[in-house]
């Protein structure tokens, strides 16, 4: 996974206006060949976690249409405690934009975090043949 260089700035508290969808901890099975988590794994760890929040509106079926946007902050590394934070940034007549931040705790600086993935997804409800469907105005409204 490659990341910026600028340094990590370390946070003592994470996000209070999005919601936590996800913790999860990377194992030795997921890393590249830098010894750092590959980025897939984290990709797909951000859709499952963007996922979360469009569930509520689409009440069925859906799928990813785009990743808008996807920057990898900083290393993973094996062992640190990621936390996966997402809030609707649009609803549309079919659609569901989200921003998801992943954060990770070092395992041995705890209670410190770092920000180390943001992305932007968009998901769209679908029918049984996969085609687009409008959201029900009822099912906008989040659990």
């Amino acid at each position: 996974m490659s990341a910026s260089s600028s340094p990590a700035a370390v946070l003592k508290s994470l996000p209070a206006d999005m919601e936590l969808v996800l913790k999860v901890i990377p194992m030795p099975a997921d890393t590249n060949a830098n010894g750092d988590i590959f980025g897939g794994w984290v990709m797909a760890q951000v859709d499952l976690a963007g996922s979360v929040l469009p569930a509520r509106y689409a009440n069925g079926r859906m799928a990813t249409v785009a990743v808008n946007e996807f920057i990898f902050k900083q290393p993973v590394r094996i062992g640190d405690i990621l936390s996966f934070y997402a809030a609707v940034s649009r609803v549309g007549r079919t659609s569901v934009t989200v921003k998801v931040e992943v954060f990770a705790e070092r395992i041995r600086r705890q209670g410190e975090y770092v920000k180390v993935t943001e992305a932007t997804l968009t998901y769209v409800a679908i029918d049984e043949n996969g085609r687009p469907r409008p959201i029900v105005p009822d099912a906008a409204q989040p659990v």
